[in-house]
């Protein structure tokens, strides 16, 4: 227990005094906001505080009524006052505003800019709501649904339940698509394999919208430009009975013929560095433009290299025009990131007076300003830890008229410990240049394609960085890198970097530091001299932005490679003594593999079970025997296991060690690392969430060292997992995710055998206990 207690002590455990008053400050504020709001009500009035739906049927699985019961509740109007926590804070600043004296000042801000005037029992309109509740039932396929509501009223609060009485859902007994014999009918027939409408599904009003609308984009990409959904019409014949419906898809008869004719595109004019004008878009005269690869380009300034514009075009002179083909081309020019606006226009094309089948396509594209400068200073929290830091950027665009972005950004920050115990390595302050120029295209001496979706980039990369941990070491950092990055589609990302170059020298080492890794000899890997090159790899999918799937899930697998070849080649081998320099420094030779996996279970509309489980190996070989140290995992930390500091866990069952007198150094790393975590998440209202997690995995080292005794990985590594808990809370204010969480160690793998668990020491009650393994993180976003 006293090992436990001291860790947790020196790893930061202790929430500063600020921490607490905050607190205490947001809890008087929120038993402000609970105050009564009645007292403040009309005389006679009620406030209305919850519309509620419940469903009364014996013929719908119960597994379907919660849903249904949701649904039909997010229908409602109005909706109550904004609740947190059970209380009404905008209701009750609205309330002790009072009337404002005028249009301006505190007051008038108060009421009428953050509060939210009442919600009266008055304003409800029940039958309306009764008729909303019906027509959406009947939507759904419940032909003849029953909808009745009734009033409580408790203590001035009023609550309006709706009892809705569906029946028997109405079921698609046939479809049938009654088209005539032309190219419009046949083009129609065709797409019918994919109907979104099924023999035996229930009736959906929004099932048949949305196969009109699947019909019209077929047809769209089958050159029928004017074209639309309105132009279809689903009739429904219930006359079958046996709660079976009959369908039949047509075409209007109103129907223009133009709608009916296939298009194809003639010219294609294009204005790279288009304004608005007082008269809007204007086209010009085509004699005033430049024909390239068929294209004509209205830039008489030449502020864009044609090829560039003409490798994003996906529309072809004579061909169909396609809904796909026309997407993808303004894609793939927004992509571009040159353009601050980019429109299109189809006009059609006269011949002889007549109106053809043809359209001429118009681009305009107005260029983003071409050069960009942002200055951004930040403030950094971390447990006991606190800086700033200041980034200036400064971007050209379009630097060699090729829609390139060059990138220069100077930052500087520094970061000192404010509260825990000090010690040599705690405070620092760090300044760097990098220098970057994208592509929006690939640059290769071969000819690569991956995709024409979207707009692959080709990057280029180096920096300088100059870290100064005042009472310990420097350290000089350099770097280069080329690769590319592409999409596959929405939901694959590649990112390959050809060739990555790390540089790091260490320098003005102080004697206190020196001291210490003499007694200490793990600390020297810290400051080793580090020389890294060769490719990596990353590739990520995820369809988390479908918003429609019950079960959604995100990866990401990367690979990272240092002198492979070259140490091969040179026969490089530490343990037989031959190990080689580069610029004075050992090459690091190693294969590096990650892989992040993270599972979302939606449980309703309000809640999700969130999941991940992340894998990390490190193989040093010839020139290495370990990972150098920027390269190396660690574990713990708000986006980690949040019961202990990032840095503090770690390796294997190996015992932390102190360094004088309540001295900790936070920097404990692995080779290898495994990580699971699993939180369930759900939401109190439209900003305030809270989860509940459980934390659980270590690092570990490739190799023994008898510097770290229990640090390597073994078979046994099960019984080396750390495992913590807790609760959090997340202010979703739509541009920001603030988060905090308080968790708790549950298993210390650094403990004796069998002293591990901690369940039977956990005492609330206890200041001593509180203090000691109580762990607050503050961040932003969600920790996956």
């Amino acid at each position: 227990m006293n090992g436990m207690r001291t860790y947790s002590k020196k790893k930061g455990g202790v929430m500063s005094n600020r921490l607490v008053s905050l607190c205490y400050v947001a809890f008087a504020l929120f038993c402000l906001a609970s105050c009564s709001n009645l007292k403040y009500l009309p005389e006679g009035e009620h406030l209305y505080v919850k519309g509620e739906v419940e469903i009364n049927s014996d013929t719908i699985p119960e597994r379907y009524i919660g849903p249904l019961s949701e649904g039909l509740e997010a229908l409602l109007r109005p909706k109550p006052n904004t609740t947190i926590l059970g209380m009404r804070p905008q209701l009750y600043l609205y309330n002790i505003a009072g009337e404002p004296k005028s249009d301006r000042g505190f007051r008038n801000w108060l009421k009428n800019k953050v509060g939210q005037p009442p919600v009266l029992l008055s304003d409800v309109n029940r039958e309306y709501n009764e008729n909303v509740l019906r027509n959406r039932l009947e939507n759904l396929g419940f032909f003849h649904a029953q909808v009745a509501s009734d009033t409580t009223i408790d203590n001035r609060k009023a609550t309006v339940t709706y009892t809705a009485t569906p029946h028997i859902i109405y079921r698609i007994k046939s479809v049938t698509f009654d088209v005539d014999s032309s190219d419009l009918g046949k083009a129609i027939k065709s797409a019918a394999s994919g109907s979104l409408l099924q023999v035996g599904r229930p009736y959906n009003l929004d099932n048949i919208i949305a196969e009109r609308e699947r019909i019209d984009n077929e047809l769209k990409n089958k050159g029928y430009y004017y074209f639309n959904p309105d132009h279809l019409i689903v009739e429904v014949d219930s006359v079958a009975g046996d709660h079976q419906v009959d369908l039949y898809v047509m075409v209007k008869n109103e129907t223009p013929a133009r709608a009916k004719r296939p298009y194809y595109i003639n010219n294609i004019y294009i204005y790279p560095n288009y304004t608005l004008t007082q008269g809007g878009y204007q086209r010009a005269d085509p004699t005033d433009g430049n024909v390239y690869q068929g294209y004509h380009f209205i830039d008489p300034e030449h502020t864009f290299r044609r090829f560039a514009l003409t490798n994003a075009m996906i529309l072809r002179q004579g061909e169909l025009y396609t809904r796909e083909r026309h997407n993808r081309t303004i894609r793939q020019l927004v992509g571009m990131g040159s353009f601050r606006f980019v429109r299109n226009e189809f006009v059609d094309v006269d011949s002889a007076g007549k109106t053809t089948n043809k359209l001429d396509a118009y681009y305009y594209l107005t260029p983003m300003p071409k050069h960009g400068l942002r200055i951004e200073l930040l403030g950094k929290t971390a447990a006991v830890y606190n800086g700033s830091e200041i980034n200036v950027n400064w971007q050209h665009r379009n630097a060699f008229r090729s829609a390139e972005l060059l990138t220069f950004t100077v930052y500087g920050g520094f970061e000192t410990q404010t509260g825990g115990n000090v010690n040599l390595n705690s405070s620092f302050y760090r300044y760097g240049i990098e220098a970057s120029l994208s592509f929006p295209r690939m640059i290769a001496p071969f000819d690569w394609k991956p995709t024409r979706r979207f707009v692959p980039r080709t990057v280029f990369t180096a920096g300088y960085e100059f870290l100064n941990r005042r009472t310990a070491y420097s350290l000089n950092s350099m770097r280069f890198s080329f690769g590319y990055m592409w999409r596959e589609n929405t939901e694959k990302e590649h990112d390959l970097k050809v060739l990555e170059i790390a540089y790091v020298q260490p320098w003005n080492i102080t004697d206190a530091y020196q001291a210490l890794m003499d007694t200490v000899p793990p600390l020297r890997h810290a400051i080793e001299p580090q020389f890294t090159f060769g490719p990596i790899y990353n590739y990520t999918r995820t369809n988390t932005a479908r918003t429609d799937l019950k079960h959604t899930f995100y990866f990401k697998g990367g690979l990272d490679l240092s002198a492979n070849l070259y140490g091969l080649i040179r026969g490089a081998n530490v343990r037989e003594g031959r190990q080689y320099q580069i610029f004075n420094a050992n090459f690091s030779q190693y294969i590096k593999s990650e892989v992040d996996f993270r599972h979302y279970m939606k449980l309703g509309t309000n809640a999700t079970l969130a999941s991940r489980a992340m894998a990390g190996l490190g193989y040093s070989y010839g020139n290495s025997t370990q990972l150098p140290y920027v390269k190396q995992f660690f574990s713990g930390g708000p986006n980690g296991i949040r019961a202990f500091r990032a840095r503090t866990l770690g390796p294997g069952s190996y015992t932390p060690e102190f360094y004088g007198e309540n001295n900790f150094f936070a920097d404990q790393t692995g080779d290898i690392k495994i990580e699971l975590n699993t939180e369930y998440r759900a939401r109190l209202n439209s900003i305030v969430h809270w989860a509940a997690f459980v934390d659980a995995g270590n690092v570990w080292l490739q190799n023994s060292d008898p510097e770290k005794p229990g640090a390597a990985f073994s078979s046994n590594f099960v019984n080396e997992m750390a495992v913590g808990a807790g609760l959090g809370l997340r202010f979703d204010f739509t541009f920001l995710i603030l988060r905090g969480d308080l968790a708790m160690p549950l298993r210390i793998p650094y403990r004796p055998k069998g002293e591990r668990w901690l369940f039977d020491e956990i005492n609330f009650r206890s200041p001593d206990w509180r203090r000691n393994n109580l762990v607050f993180n503050l961040a932003i976003g969600y920790p996956f």
